[in-house]
């Protein structure tokens, strides 16, 4: 039988035997006497207490039994260190100091706590550092490049002020350094402290530091409140919304898992054909989609497994696979980033390959599009399409969507300078040295009919097989002598640069499927707003000449004499007649 007692050490109620309690009696005595002529004597000592009854009670619930004994007294007091350990260290210096070897073996696991006393803001940044093991310096300036992705860096930063305690106690900043809580470990960060504080003294820009400090302070405070709602009331909430984020974010894995399958395996290579996969070399294709599927794989993984922790209260990732998916995430992000910046090398050069072909002169011209759809050999094998039979064409959709390629070519109808009609058909492409672009835009592939009077141009270009898109252009030129009518058709009107053959439409108000134009010395001009204007000028003309009239006539009061003058200014202005001119006349 035992005698037991009943201590409260470190705010938690112990129930211990006598002969144990008068061994810890004795060691807290040590550990008391030792640390007195300390400024912070009873803390450290308060620090002190509550390590050991986190240990008793440890080893309590290991043990599933009740009282402490004098084997659990000794071990805490191995774990902790003795105070003749630092005696023996001071009263030789040239041997090796006398470690208590219990100290050693005790691993110090680190834990994430804001450090206040390297604060700038909130104490994240280095906090952070410590729990890795970087340099603080290089931690806040990772944070201050994430700013400017998209404002990431804010949120992130702010998620972790809410999250993360502040290191407040001397266990709390030793944890957060992953410094053991023993004697020993207590003496080094008291010495560090008092080092720190000597540094601090002699900074010479301290004189910043209070401003940015009671900024924290009043931030941290709405933080901190903020933070402790989220752990009552809101902590209920907040795992329902982690529960969604895992739904959304396994269906989201699966889906990009999925889609790189259907890439690599479940469709054909004719999916790149399709912009902006056609931008891509074809040797390139597989590591940017792997390294693709790793920089979006690896952040959403990351993003389940926090809330996965939060929503059913589960161990952390271990740190091993967390700097191993860092690593796996930072290499195919740098992959990314060079082939990005490899293929925008290739649109540097810029090389243009002009081709002119003189054509009948006809007082009248058609321009109409081609809807048939443009097939190689090779498509007119795989699509059975039989070439003799010339009455069945395949239509094209010429609509623009977000994977289709922007090959579509621009028509300008220009007034012929020497009376000659001709097409100048000019091929612009990009390349990573002149020679690769100019080879990019021999590379384009275009026709179109000229029969008698009807030019029928295709809508689109056609690049030939192997070649990559590098931003090539087809423009068409068609020159025309002055007087040339030509007669545009309804679908030609997109291609059209520069012309309201739209408003052409409207003006001439009928059910035809073309508009009617004719080149004049300014340009190419509708015939129906010709008329307009042709009818416009004779209307006001008459107008002139019946003000001109009135304002002969001498019985006419002078207010009524000046408001024909000002309307003949207007009228002659509209017509195009110099006013000051016509006045001398």
């Amino acid at each position: 039988m035992e005698k037991t007692i009943i201590i409260n050490i470190g705010n938690t109620i112990i129930h211990i035997e006598e002969r144990a309690y008068e061994l810890l009696k004795a060691y807290l005595n040590e550990v008391k006497h030792y640390f007195a002529n300390h400024a912070d004597d009873l803390e450290i000592v308060t620090d002190i207490e509550n390590r050991i009854a986190e240990l008793l009670t440890e080893q309590l619930e290991e043990q599933k039994k009740q009282v402490v004994d004098s084997a659990n007294v000794n071990s805490v007091i191995g774990q902790m260190g003795r105070v003749q350990d630092f005696d023996n260290t001071e009263a030789d210096t040239e041997e090796e100091p006398v470690i208590n070897t219990a100290y050693q073996a005790q691993p110090a696991d680190k834990k994430l706590y804001r450090d206040m006393d390297e604060r700038i803001i909130a104490g994240v940044c280095a906090g952070v550092a410590h729990y890795l093991d970087f340099d603080v310096k290089w931690i806040r300036l990772a944070a201050v490049l994430t700013v400017f992705l998209g404002g990431t860096g804010i949120l992130v930063y702010a998620l972790l002020w809410i999250i993360m305690p502040k290191a407040k106690s001397r266990i709390e900043k030793m944890e957060m350094k992953g410094e053991p809580a023993n004697l020993q470990g207590f003496q080094k960060n008291l010495d560090e402290e008092l080092q720190a504080v000597r540094e601090r003294l002699t900074e010479a820009n301290n004189h910043a530091r209070p401003l940015f400090a009671q900024f924290g302070n009043f931030i941290g405070e709405f933080f901190e409140w903020l933070g402790r709602f989220i752990s009552g009331t809101g902590k209920v909430i907040f795992k329902i919304i982690a529960i969604v984020i895992v739904i959304f974010g396994v269906l989201f894995l699966l889906s990009l898992i999925v889609g790189v399958a259907a890439f690599q395996g479940f469709w054909d290579a004719s999916i790149y054909e399709y912009f902006p996969f056609s931008i891509v070399n074809e040797g390139n294709r597989g590591v940017i989609l792997f390294s693709a599927f790793i920089v979006c794989f690896i952040p959403i993984l990351a993003l389940v497994l926090f809330s996965i922790r939060v929503a059913f209260s589960k161990q952390a990732i271990n740190k091993t696979l967390s700097f191993a998916l860092l690593i796996i995430w930072l290499a195919g992000a740098a992959t990314v980033g060079y082939q990005a910046a490899k293929i925008s090398s290739e649109f540097k050069q810029h090389a243009e390959l002009t081709q002119t072909t003189e054509l009948k002169t006809l007082p009248t011209y058609i321009i109409d599009i081609d809807k048939s759809k443009y097939f190689t050999k090779e498509d007119s094998i795989a699509y059975h399409i039989n070439a003799n039979q010339k009455n069945q064409i395949v239509v094209d959709d010429f609509e623009d969507g977000p994977f289709v390629s922007p090959n579509n070519v621009r028509i300008n109808i220009n007034k012929s300078e020497n009376g000659v009609t001709r097409i100048i058909q000019k091929f612009e492409s990009q390349g990573k040295t002149f020679q690769s672009a100019l080879q990019n835009a021999q590379n384009i592939s275009y026709n179109y009919i000229s029969k008698d009077a009807t030019l029928t141009f295709n809508p689109r270009f056609q690049l030939r097989k192997g070649t990559i898109w590098r931003n090539q252009e087809v423009w068409i030129n068609l020159e025309v002598p002055v007087g040339t009518k030509l007669i545009i058709k309804h679908d030609s009107y997109r291609y059209v640069n520069n012309y309201g053959t739209w408003d052409c439409d409207d003006k001439e108000n009928d059910s035809n499927d073309y508009s009617t134009w004719i080149m004049t010395e300014d340009g190419l001009k509708c015939i129906a707003q010709l008329k307009e204007e042709a009818i416009t000028k004779q209307k006001l003309e008459q107008e002139l000449n019946d003000l001109k009239t009135l304002q002969k006539k001498k019985d006419v009061d002078l207010v009524y004499q000046d408001s024909v003058s000002n309307r003949i200014k207007e009228v002659k202005e509209a017509l195009g007649i110099n006013v000051e001119e016509n006045n001398n006349d």
